[in-house]
C-alpha cells in the first residue's frame, strides 16, 4: 500500500524487499552463496541435532547445550534465507506488515537466545574443568532444562518491546525497506515518527545484554585459564584447552559477526549501506554455518558418530543401487 504523497500517513499492509541497493548485477553471485552457505548450515545443524537425539551417550550437558545451539543457528538461519533468495531469484519480495513483524521477531529472538546458550556452554565449561567433582551434581538435566527455559523466556521478554515500538509507528513514504529480510531498523527507518526510543533500546539490548553475556563469558574463560594453568601435567592442560577450543572459536565468530554490524548501523555512517546490508545477511549465516562444522571437527564423540552415519549412508545407497 503506496501513500498518496510523502506527508500521508498509512498503515502499512505489506512491504516490498528491494534486496540489497547499488548490487543488482551481483545478485545471482550473492545468492549463490547464501544458498551454499544455507545448504551447509541447514544438513550441518540437522546433523548434529540428529546424532545428539539419537545417541544417548551424548545426553551429558555440553551436547544438550550445542543441541540448543543448533536448534536456534537453525531457526536464525531458516527466518531469513529463504526470503532472501525468494527475493534475489524471483524478485519475490513481497511480504504482509505481520509476517514482516513475525520475521524479525524471531530473527531477534534466535539470536538472543543463542547469545545466552554461548554463555551458558561457557558455565559448563568452567563447572567441568574448575570443579569436576561436582560437575554431574549441578548440571543435572532439570538444571538444564531450566536454563533452557531461562535462555528463551529471557530472549521472548527482551525482543517483545520492539515489536510493540513498531506497531505504535507511523508510516510514510514508502514500504520498500532497502533490504533481504525485515531487520528492525530497515523497518524502523521507514516511519514518519521520531524513532530515538527504538534506537536506544536496540542499543541498550547491545550493549547491556549481549554485552554483558559477552563480558560473563569472558570472565569465565579468565578463570578456567588460571585453573587450567594450575595444573600440574602439561597433558592434562592441552586436554582441557582443547575442550575449550572449538567453543572459544564459537564465542569470537558469534559476537565479532553480530557486534560489527550492531555498532555499524548505529554509527558507520561512512560505511556504504549495501556494505551494511550484506554484512547483516552474512551474520545471520556465517555463525549458523561454522559452529557444526567447528564442533564437528573438534570434538572426538561427534567426529566418530558422523562417520559412522556417512558409513551407513554409504553402505544403505551402494545395497539400493
Amino acid at each position: 500500500m503506496m501513500p498518496a504523497d510523502n506527508h500521508t500517513f498509512f498503515a502499512p499492509m505489506t512491504y516490498i524487499l528491494t534486496g540489497i541497493p547499488g548490487t543488482k548485477e551481483s545478485h545471482v553471485w550473492i545468492s549463490i552463496l547464501l544458498c551454499l552457505m544455507y545448504v551447509v548450515a541447514l544438513f550441518g545443524n540437522s546433523l548434529l541435532l540428529f546424532i545428539i537425539v539419537t545417541e544417548r551417550i551424548l545426553h551429558e550437558p555440553m551436547y544438550l547445550f550445542l543441541s540448543m545451539l543448533a536448534a536456534a543457528d537453525l531457526l536464525l538461519s531458516t527466518m531469513t534465507v529463504p526470503k532472501m533468495l525468494a527475493v534475489f531469484w524471483f524478485r519475490a519480495g513481497e511480504i504482509s506488515f505481520a509476517a514482516c513483524l513475525t520475521q524479525f521477531f524471531f530473527i531477534h529472538v534466535s539470536f538472543m537466545a543463542e547469545s545466552g546458550i554461548l554463555l551458558a556452554m561457557a558455565f559448563d565449561r568452567y563447572v567441568a574443568i574448575c570443579d569436576p567433582l561436582r560437575y554431574i551434581i549441578i548440571l543435572t538435566k532439570s538444571v538444564i532444562g531450566k536454563i533452557g527455559l531461562a535462555v528463551v523466556t529471557r530472549s521472548f521478554c527482551i525482543i517483545f518491546p520492539l515489536i510493540f515500538l513498531v506497531k505504535k509507528m507511523n508510516f510514510c513514504g514508502t514500504n520498500l525497506p532497502p533490504h533481504t529480510y525485515c531487520e528492525h531498523l530497515a523497518i524502523a527507518w521507514l516511519a514518519c515518527d521520531d524513532i530515538t526510543v527504538s534506537i536506544w533500546y536496540g542499543l541498550a539490548v547491545a550493549i547491556f545484554v549481549i554485552g554483558l553475556d559477552a563480558v560473563l563469558i569472558a570472565v569465565s574463560y579468565g578463570l578456567i585459564l588460571r585453573a587450567v594453568f594450575l595444573l600440574p601435567s602439561k597433558d592434562d592442560r592441552l586436554k582441557a584447552l582443547h575442550t575449550c577450543s572449538s567453543h572459544l572459536c564459537v564465542i569470537l565468530i558469534f559476537y565479532t559477526s553480530a557486534f560489527f554490524p550492531i555498532f555499524a548501523h548505529r554509527f558507520g555512517h561512512i560505511i556504504p549501506g549495501y556494505i551494511l546490508i550484506l554484512l547483516t545477511n552474512l551474520y545471520v549465516l556465517i555463525p549458523p554455518m561454522l559452529n557444526p562444522v567447528l564442533y564437528g571437527v573438534t570434538t572426538k564423540e561427534i567426529l566418530k558418530r558422523v562417520i559412522n552415519v556417512f558409513h551407513w549412508w554409504c553402505r544403505r545407497s551402494s545395497l539400493l543401487s
